[in-house]
């Protein structure tokens, strides 16, 4: 056999083996997340609840869903265990604080508009001036002649291709 002839098989296999050493490695990635699960931690079911850990067992998890709901889950079941700052945003509304940010933007416009007289004064002479020609022509200075006579053959040549029809037993045939 010639090379030619092997090298679609070894490139298949090759294929195969990067694709299970994928997969191999985001179970061995969800097998120690879920290993390391404790108490009080937020987490996400493959079913999407987000609750919090309460007790981890040797193959089950109890969440607490809400207030007095506890939830009996299998360990296999636990999607994602999130941060507590990403649990708080999804289930409790809590956004980080925006203080910290530094930068604040004011809820009005004043603030963002020039006071210069500089300013004010060049902003007055633009006004001044003549109107900016943006280049859209009017309707009047179209040659209206041109289209109108256009127009007007097109619906002389349909007239004479296809004459009207009153006689109703025309339209039955």
């Amino acid at each position: 056999m010639s090379l030619v002839t092997l090298l679609p098989f070894i490139v298949l296999i090759g294929a195969m083996f990067l694709m299970t050493r994928s997969a191999k490695k985001k179970q061995q990635q969800a097998a120690s997340m879920r290993n390391e699960l404790q108490p009080g931690s937020g987490v996400r079911t493959i079913g999407g609840l987000y609750a919090t850990v309460k007790e981890v067992n040797e193959e089950t998890v109890l969440l607490d869903a809400a207030p007095g709901v506890d939830l009996v889950f299998a360990k296999n079941s636990i999607g994602a265990v999130l941060s507590d700052d990403e649990y708080n945003r999804i289930v409790h509304g809590v956004e980080h604080d925006l203080k910290s940010d530094g930068t604040v933007v004011p809820d009005d416009a004043s603030s963002l508009t020039e006071t210069d007289e500089a300013a004010a004064d060049a902003a007055s002479d633009a006004s001044d001036d003549k109107p900016i020609d943006l280049g859209k022509k009017d309707a009047a200075d179209e040659p209206a002649d041109e289209s109108a006579e256009a127009k007007a053959d097109e619906a002389a040549d349909v007239d004479e291709v296809e004459p009207k029809k009153t006689d109703g037993e025309a339209d039955a045939k």
